[in-house]
């Protein structure tokens, strides 16, 4: 039975819907967990430290495939250590900027997946935001260092927006969980009047514990994935992860099933969702415009 090794930055319960989109992927090349093939997991519990040694722990088990899917320090760990085992990621970031592949119709190496549009829709999740406070005057965008690329690439084209906007922007960082906190209280000090949650997976991991931080600081925020929004959080604007994850498990399918990464053209997951929470917006004491509720494809009431 072939042994797939996925690797997950945060933990199981926080991937839940994550790991049956990936599994369904998986089942539609005809490989079923337990069946016909196995799956030894490795979290990294959003320590970003534990990455390195977790990948190697699953080059030196030989599995058959490694998963990354949602960590490009995970997908960039596993090229590192490996030239052999094919790798499957799902990145919100630029794979050939990144240099995970050569280019997104020739991958090259040992390493294909997918891409989840989160870099290109921060500009938009600000405007979108601008929307909904229109008299806010300083807005936040939150990013991870230790994921330097989409950190760099996220400040660099929201503060161009900003400016367009005529916007105050501040960058709050934010490395762990633990660092929520501090990030929230300082966001006050700001007197940001918004708050744009970059694309990263720390982030994605701690949906729920973002939203609930937002509403408690009332601060209006905005995020990529829809976990946010159905958490309590504001607005979400980005791709859909599920879909994602599932593409990334028909690509260790068909990796199981004999193709090699080099001729599996990077994939982008195109669907794209707008999620207004209402009750939160009520509870902000905001008013969402009836034009943008109109380009909602779903509102929580």
């Amino acid at each position: 039975m072939p042994v797939v090794g996925y690797f997950g930055i945060a933990s199981p319960d926080l991937f839940a819907s994550r790991l049956r989109a990936f599994r369904q992927g998986l089942s539609e090349n005809g490989y079923v967990e337990g069946r016909n093939v196995a799956i030894e997991y490795r979290w990294a519990e959003g320590h970003y430290d534990r990455i390195a040694a977790l990948i190697e722990d699953l080059v030196r088990r030989e599995v058959a495939v490694i998963a990354a899917p949602g960590s490009t320090p995970a997908a960039l760990a596993a090229k590192a250590a490996t030239t052999t085992i094919p790798v499957v990621f799902v990145t919100a970031t630029d794979p050939v900027a990144a240099r995970l592949v050569a280019s997104l119709n020739r991958p090259g190496g040992n390493l294909t997946g997918v891409t989840a549009l989160a870099l290109e829709l921060g500009p938009k999740q600000l405007e979108l935001l601008r929307e909904v406070v229109p008299t806010a005057t300083v807005i936040a965008l939150l990013v991870n260092p230790a994921s330097p690329v989409l950190a760099e690439t996220q400040s660099r084209d929201l503060q161009a927006t900003a400016r367009a906007l005529g916007l105050q922007l501040h960058v709050v960082h934010a490395r762990t969980a633990s660092d929520f906190d501090t990030v929230f209280a300082t966001l006050g000090q700001l007197r940001a009047g918004g708050l744009v949650i970059g694309g990263e997976a720390l982030f994605t991991g701690r949906s729920e514990q973002l939203a609930a931080l937002a509403l408690r600081h009332a601060m209006p925020a905005i995020y990529q994935f829809r976990e946010f929004a159905a958490a309590g959080g504001l607005m979400s604007y980005g791709a859909n992860l599920n879909d994602a994850h599932r593409l990334a498990g028909v690509y260790t399918g068909r990796i199981l099933g004999g193709q090699k990464p080099a001729d599996l053209p990077v994939q982008q997951s195109t669907k794209l969702e707008l999620i207004i929470n209402l009750p939160t917006a009520k509870a902000l004491g905001l008013e969402i415009p009836a034009t943008l509720l109109a380009r909602a494809d779903e509102v929580i009431e």
